[in-house]
């Protein structure tokens, strides 16, 4: 992250930082006109981190976050640390005995999608999100709402070059498995406890050819209805979640 200033907007992802960096806040901006419960608790909180908090209208702070879903809280904040690189994650794992868990989104655009893989890569307890830095979402305000906080918690790496980053991972042993609607084997026959790299792409176009090449294996999800595929961030689900049921 640069070390320029950025909004966060809505209760989950200004209260996380609320939680876990409360240093990190310049000032928060609330609509006076809710007053319900929820409001109150959070304006506790706020008061006893010892923040500074500024009134504002709605449209004020629509303005400042860039959207109308802020309800009625914003906050400019300084950047955290950046993340550890991702080499140095990895190397850490290895030497905790931890199997990585990794979860590679190839062409993911949508910051609502973007948002929805790093709330879910979070609850699975994945160990980080990789994309390319060309054909990729980055951290915005949105994202961070739509994360609800867990764009502050779940390490997010935009690489050069994809390809190159998983074969660098095959050679740490971590096996890489990609979704295709055209896979031969499904998810559920697969071994997800070790080490394992899960790789999704865009919906609609999916992952790119090369990507695709370098996968070690390759998975579909069953569909058993009508609809011919999910939503990415559904889909990042639904196979982290097996990782985490394999994984006991």
């Amino acid at each position: 992250m640069s070390s320029a200033p950025k909004v966060l907007f809505g209760f989950h992802a200004v209260g996380v930082r609320l939680k876990t960096a409360p240093q990190s806040i310049i000032e928060i901006y609330v609509d006076p006109s809710r007053r319900d419960q929820r409001m109150r608790q959070f304006l506790q909180r706020a008061k006893e981190a010892g923040t500074r908090v500024i009134e504002a209208d709605s449209l004020r702070i629509a303005k400042l976050a860039g959207s109308h879903g802020h309800q009625g809280v914003a906050a400019r904040v300084n950047a955290l640390e950046s993340a550890r690189s991702l080499d140095d994650l990895l190397e850490q794992l290895e030497a905790n005995d931890q199997a990585p868990l990794l979860l590679v989104l190839d062409g993911v655009t949508d910051p609502h999608n973007l948002g929805a893989c790093l709330r879910v890569a979070d609850g699975a307890g994945a160990h980080a999100v990789i994309a390319p830095k060309d054909h990729a979402a980055g951290i915005n305000a949105t994202v961070a709402k739509v994360a609800s906080g867990a764009a502050e918690t779940m390490p997010y790496f935009m690489v050069t070059n994809l390809a190159r980053t998983l074969n660098e991972l095959k050679e740490r042993n971590i096996w890489i498995i990609g979704t295709s609607d055209d896979a031969p084997k499904t998810l559920y026959q697969v071994d997800l406890s070790g080490p394992v790299a899960l790789v999704l792409g865009a919906e609609g176009a999916g992952m790119r050819q090369l990507t695709r090449k370098t996968c070690d294996e390759l998975v579909s999800i069953p569909m058993r209805g009508a609809v011919e595929s999910l939503n990415v961030s559904v889909a990042s689900g639904v196979c982290l979640y097996e990782a985490l049921r394999q994984r006991g």
